[in-house]
């Protein structure tokens, strides 16, 4: 097997998605598996392995566009295949891309992949020489899906259709194709199966640029196709009648009885690499299968559909088997992207702390040795930050997250040898964290003359106060001093990066290194929200005080930013808000669902619970299956969401978020070191009565009932463990 080469593609930089650029190999070189996002240019790292570092040491810094910089020239965008109408099978490494009509013609990115290449591009199905009317298209799971066609086969039969040509199609390479007759004699049926493939790399595909279909050749029960990149082959049972090289078409003569059916199966498997065989799917996957059921009905298939997905996004280390993490999302993101998959799995620790055991032991094999100015980072791609600050940083927000997700999941239950396995890669982030500041206040950022961004303090200071909390509880020192930065810091932060306004003022996005403040406001001021759990089920501070949190939590239930269906990426008022902007105006579930946690645990559940309605309605539309991000547009009664054409569906974080927004409900603070759990819930109850079954604190299941006077009862827990005050 061949492996693609890794992307270069940047992480969401949908605004350089022009430059759909041959992938840049990284430091430590591809994996199989890997899959490009190419709908940027920055280069990032997405195989489905362990990333490699996307700035090597030594390597020069690229340019850093700060706020008062011209934007180089633009080039001419190029028109990516749209994803909103398709339907999308994930097990990876494997997809299965389709429109409503189930015919896979070939166009733009229908087919079914192995690793980021299309092993087959084309399955047109003909019955008696016609296609099958196609009259239903629906995903039954987040690996499969189900086509339904009919036709008249009878010429005596009157308008109404006798037979039924039902299609499951399978991320796995698998399409069983069934015929069913309500014809009242036998009919005898010629079905034909015509193939072919380019064998093309998704991001040549996307960028327009894949070849013509390559010739095949008869091979075994089936046929099979070959390129200088390797090969791929579709066998079928049972066997066909003919199989025409020339034409990739594979032909059958059926009989069916009256009432009866006939299924065929058609296997699609790249040269070298056996059946997929999903990590999600496997008896060891790390995600409990919780259940959620309540007044709102919505809430059950929401958790049930969050948990499918994340299943499907379940990627392997090669190098270790045992260590599973998150792809980003299909079709663009099959890989990891480091930031992305901490937040996913700090998300999902209501399911058990496996994810974020594979997580962090994946990614702590990829932190930076010294010395140097990088040394303890985590390597990660550069991401675009929307029309008014330079791209940040992704490998800052995953050495940062690395010792706050520890510290979580350790209150959640991961096990003591895990923890002190993993605690050196926490110190040596927190220690890279405190040199990078040095004797200043702020964490600048990575590139010369960059802005300090707010949410990058926010981050800082989180990591500074749960890292401290678990070098504390092992007995490492530097707990004291992260303690007095983070101090030092909500002091600042306070009065630097406040802007008082008649209105009551607003945090600022960004300081530039001169000292002035960019005040756009944006969804990333909700991880201003997001302080972290210490033991005893208590919330750190966050760097805002308690009027300042009160107002952001106003501007975030006011129309400017509330869209009915989410936080807006940027305010309506805000210049260059664009509703499809994917940081300039777009609602992005991760951040509206960090947004609502924090809103809760600070007490402001009006807001939260009108945020989480708007998005549990958005969830609806989109069949519960929520994109990494859709348009801004004002809700209307009688609207929907509009999707956004580039968007990851299914995404990690926004399958994380439907855990983390049932999670918050029932208001679950768990200590499991001191063996107990505090619960918190949002008593006014916006969607009713809810019970959660199945999640995991301390390695045993829990479950919880919040009734509809707001009140938490534990209703299944591990032996021992004591409900706090």
């Amino acid at each position: 097997m061949h492996p693609p080469p890794p992307p270069a593609a940047a992480d969401d930089d949908r605004r350089a998605a022009s430059s759909l650029t041959p992938p840049v190999r990284g430091g430590g070189g591809a994996v199989p598996g890997s899959a490009g996002d190419p709908r940027g240019s920055q280069p990032r790292f997405l195989g489905s392995g362990p990333p490699s570092a996307s700035l090597p040491r030594g390597a020069p810094s690229p340019p850093s566009r700060t706020p008062s910089a011209a934007a180089p020239a633009a080039r001419r965008p190029a028109q990516l295949p749209p994803t909103h109408t398709t339907l999308i099978c994930v097990a990876l490494p494997g997809l299965a891309i389709s429109t409503d009509q189930g015919q896979l013609t070939g166009r733009g990115l229908e087919g079914f992949y192995r690793g980021g290449r299309r092993v087959l591009a084309r399955c047109q199905v003909r019955v008696a020489g016609r296609e099958p009317l196609p009259v239903q298209a629906r995903m039954t799971a987040a690996d499969r899906a189900r086509f339904v066609g009919t036709l008249r086969a009878s010429p005596d039969g009157g308008p109404d259709p006798d037979v039924v040509v039902e299609r499951i199609r399978h991320a796995d390479g698998t399409e069983r194709i069934t015929l069913y007759s309500s014809a009242p004699r036998p009919l005898r049926l010629p079905v034909e199966v015509s193939l072919g493939t380019d064998l093309a790399d998704l991001g040549t595909i996307a960028s327009g640029t894949a070849g013509p279909e390559l010739p095949a050749s008869v091979h075994a029960s089936g046929l099979r196709w070959s390129c200088a990149t390797g090969g791929a082959a579709v066998t079928a049972d049972p066997p066909p009648a003919d199989a025409l090289a020339s034409a990739g078409l594979l032909r059958w003569e059926l009989e069916l009885p009256p009432g009866g059916s006939m299924t065929l199966e058609l296997r699609i498997r790249q040269d070298g690499a056996g059946p997929v065989r999903a990590v999600g799917r496997a008896a060891t996957s790390p995600l409990a299968s919780a259940r959620a059921h309540g007044d709102d009905p919505r809430v059950a298939v929401l958790l049930r559909t969050s948990i499918d997905d994340l299943q499907a996004l379940l990627l392997r280390d090669p190098a270790h088997p045992s260590d599973t993490h998150l792809a980003a999302g299909a079709p663009w993101r099959c890989g990891m992207a480091p930031a992305e998959a901490l937040a996913a799995a700090r998300m999902t620790l209501p399911l058990g702390t496996g994810l974020a055991a594979g997580t962090l032991r994946t990614l702590a094999r990829t932190q930076l040795p010294g010395p140097g100015p990088r040394s303890g980072m985590l390597p990660g791609p550069r991401r675009d930050a929307g029309p008014h600050l330079p791209p940040g940083c992704t490998g800052t927000e995953a050495t940062l997250l690395f010792p706050v997700l520890l510290a979580e999941a350790r209150r959640w239950g991961l096990p003591e040898q895990t923890t002190e396995e993993l605690l050196p890669t926490a110190e040596r982030c927190l220690t890279w964290l405190r040199a990078t500041v040095g004797d200043g206040t702020y964490l600048p950022d990575p590139q010369p003359g960059g802005p300090l961004r707010c949410e990058t303090q926010a981050h800082a200071h989180r990591a500074a106060l749960l890292g401290a909390d678990l070098l504390d509880a092992y007995g490492r020192p530097g707990g004291a001093g992260l303690r007095q930065w983070a101090q030092e810091l909500r002091i600042a932060f306070r009065s630097d990066f406040w802007l008082d306004d008649r209105s009551g003022g607003r945090p600022a996005a960004a300081r530039t290194p001169d000292g002035r403040t960019v005040p756009h406001f944006g969804a990333i001021a909700a991880h201003l929200l997001d302080t972290g759990l210490l033991g005893a089920g208590e919330p750190a501070p966050g760097l805002l005080d308690k009027v300042q949190t009160e107002q952001l939590a106003r501007l975030f239930g006011g129309p400017a930013m509330d869209s009915g269906w989410g936080l807006r990426g940027l305010g309506v008022k805000e210049a260059g808000y664009n509703p499809f902007g994917h940081r300039s105006g777009a609602v992005r579930v991760q951040e509206t669902a960090v947004a609502v946690a924090g809103l809760a645990t600070a007490g402001y559940e009006k807001e939260a619970s009108a945020l989480l309605r708007g998005l549990l309605a958005a969830a609806e539309a989109f069949q519960y299956r929520l994109p990494e991000m859709y348009a801004g547009e004002q809700r209307t009664d009688t609207g929907a969401p509009l999707p956004h054409p580039a968007a990851c569906r299914p995404s990690a974080t926004a399958a994380a978020s439907g855990v983390l927004l049932l999670a918050t409900l029932a208001g679950i603070r768990p200590d499991a070191p001191a063996s107990t759990v505090m619960l918190r819930p949002v008593r006014s109850v916006p969607l009713g009565e809810i019970s959660l079954t199945g999640l995991r604190i301390a390695g045993a299941p829990f479950s919880v009932r919040v009734g509809r006077l707001g009140v938490a009862m534990v209703e299944e827990a591990a032996a021992g463990l004591q409900l706090g005050a």
